[in-house]
This record gives C-alpha cells, structure tokens and sequence, in this order.
C-alpha cells in the first residue's frame, strides 16, 4: 500500500484565490488609467491630424494662389480623401476665410 506524501509541491486553494485577488485588484487600479490615456491619445492625435491637413491647405494654396473654400473643395480637388475629413476621434475639420484648419465637435 502507497502512503500519501505530506510535501509534495503544489499551489493551495487559498494561495490561488489570494494571487486571483492581486491581479483583479491590479486590474481595477490599470482600467480606469488605460481609459483615461485613450482620450488623451486621441486628442493628440487629432491635433496631429489638423496639423496634417493644414500642410494640404497649404499646398493647395501655392498650387492654386487663394486658400480652399472648405474641405470638400480640398477632396474634390484631390488634396484630401473622403475618410480625410474628420479626426480619427469623429471631430469634424473646417477651414475658415485665413485658410486656418479647425477641429470642432460633430
């Protein structure tokens, strides 16, 4: 008859709820951060973005001598694509009269 080892090397109940219990609380520490972050990311990412289509606007002036009327006129034009005119965020991008690019909400 086999006797049971009393010291074999294994995890216990209570240490894998324990370890179970650390990462969900490292979890609810990182969520919230993460989500934070992404509206960030996306802010800058639109800023860079409108940095991007004011370097068309600007092309487009040099080629054509006056600044485009909107943005439509920079895709029409082929200065722009159609998935060009809003940020990546959904914010719609306007040119106003100085051929200033804007970022205002949809």
């Amino acid at each position: 008859m086999k006797k049971w080892v009393q010291n074999e090397k294994a995890f216990t109940l209570i240490e894998m709820m324990i370890v179970l219990l650390v990462i969900t609380v490292l979890l609810f520490i990182a969520i919230p951060n993460v989500a934070k972050q992404s509206q960030n990311i996306n802010a800058k990412g639109c800023d860079a973005f409108a940095h991007m289509v004011q370097g068309q606007v600007q092309a487009y002036r040099i080629d054509n001598k006056n600044f485009p009327d909107s943005i439509e006129t920079m895709v029409t034009d082929g200065y722009l694509r159609k998935d060009e005119t809003k940020c990546p965020g959904g914010e719609d991008l306007t040119i106003d009269a100085e051929g200033e690019v804007l970022v205002s909400e949809s």
